[in-house]
């Protein structure tokens, strides 16, 4: 029996068609490992004891929502890449793989690119490189960091998602009538000021331009304890603001309003397999490095305050009750050419904790982990700021179009996060 997917993940799934985004969680372990067939033979033992990695999608009935149906793990969701190559050729071919080569659910939600022996690992020296490419429909940052961690051994199950309500369309009306009625109370307490507004629009800059020519993945890899700011996700928000402002600059940019889409997770029981919405925060890089992590600290908890209100639960109930063939409808009608002067955010920083460093490739303990945040038509520099254990890695993701030399920025990422240790 099939599952419907939730009108979330439906719409992400169908977007996906049009601005590929495909999650690349990127594991390493120290040392080469002697079988890779054994510890591929668990992984696919592992996987087949998780329902939630046995799934595809069925999409026939352009009427209907798609449905989650039940599959085997098959032996293409494992690809073997050629033993040898270095960090910096690893990273290569993760960043073109994040462009050009997606999934399509209804073959297969999920599969794993290995690196044998991958040399100058950080952390490392040689290891190995396991790389868990995901369909966004499939889940979140958050989800699909559990669903890896459990391929890798973690003892965690990754519960599954309930089951969509039937004939959700029906309630629509009332549910409109609800969220309406909700929305009118978050005016009225925005206006009294007991919630906070919401964030301002930014002006698009360099880092906003459509991503053309190569795309490139850096990493800058830190200790937990070295991380500036009051957590690891301010302290990387307020570094990506001194490089990223900096590196602007040079192009011509006025960055003084710059401002960042992070992805924040929702309140409430999970109904979806993408529990999560993006908010805009400011970067303000014109302050002193401690100011600015207290303004940005603020704007998140100010994002976190709104999100919470009664309103913004009505109206995700409402968006869910919208019929399948109306979503469809929205979806087609994107244009991706479109182009807006003001956005979300200039870049986009992506934080994730993936818990403790207790993962294993055959017998080869995690070092590190990292993720790289896709592009869109109006986002060409993007952040993964991920962590296992003590060690954290803060990622880059750009097209040359819009970062230039990435090596530049990355070296100044690196500068901005490791200056208030010096």
């Amino acid at each position: 029996m099939g599952r419907r997917l939730a009108a979330v993940d439906a719409q992400t799934y169908w977007m996906s068609a049009k601005i590929p985004s495909d999650q690349f969680l990127l594991y390493s372990f120290a040392g080469p490992v002697a079988d890779v067939e054994s510890a591929l033979a668990r992984i696919r033992d592992r996987a087949r004891g998780c329902a939630e990695l046995r799934l595809r999608v069925r999409d026939g009935n352009p009427l209907t929502y798609p449905q989650w149906v039940p599959a085997d793990v098959t032996p293409n969701q494992f690809v073997m890449h050629a033993a040898g190559s270095s960090w910096a050729d690893c990273l290569a071919i993760v960043a073109g793989l994040l462009s050009s080569d997606q999934l399509d659910p209804r073959i297969m939600a999920w599969r794993i690119h290995i690196f044998p022996a991958v040399e100058n690992v950080p952390g490392a020296g040689l290891g190995t490189v396991a790389v868990v490419q995901v369909a966004h429909a499939l889940g979140d940052g958050v989800r699909s960091s559990a669903l890896a961690a459990w391929l890798f051994g973690r003892r965690e199950i990754v519960s599954n998602v309930p089951a969509s309500e039937r004939f959700p369309g029906l309630r629509l009306p009332w549910r409109g009538y609800a969220a309406a009625r909700a929305h009118r109370g978050l005016v009225q307490d925005t206006s009294a000021g007991s919630i906070p507004p919401q964030a301002d629009s930014r002006p698009a800059l360099r880092s906003n331009a459509r991503p053309e020519g190569l795309r490139s993945i850096r990493t800058v890899i830190m200790r937990r304890s070295k991380m500036p700011g009051p957590t690891v996700t301010i302290g990387a928000l307020a570094a990506a603001s001194e490089a990223l402002a900096a590196h602007l600059r040079e192009f011509g940019d006025d960055p003084s309003l710059l401002g960042a889409e992070v992805p924040m997770a929702r309140t409430g029981e999970r109904r979806a397999h993408n529990h999560f919405g993006n908010v805009g925060v400011g970067l303000y890089p014109d302050l002193p490095f401690h100011e600015r992590a207290a303004r940005i600290a603020e704007d998140l908890e100010q994002r976190r305050r709104r999100a919470a209100h009664p309103a913004m639960v009505a109206s995700g109930r409402a968006s869910a009750a919208v019929p399948a063939s109306l979503l469809r409808y929205g979806v087609k009608k994107f244009d991706m050419t479109r182009r807006s002067p003001t956005v979300t955010g200039n870049t986009v920083v992506s934080s994730v904790n993936r818990g403790p460093a207790d993962l294993l490739f055959g017998t080869s303990p995690v070092v590190l982990t990292a993720g790289f945040p896709g592009l869109s038509p109006m986002m060409g520099v993007t952040h993964g700021v991920h962590g296992i254990g003590d060690t954290i890695a803060v990622s880059v993701h750009a097209a040359e179009s819009t970062i230039g030399d990435i090596d530049s920025y990355a070296e100044r990422l690196a500068a901005a996060l490791t200056a208030q240790h010096a």
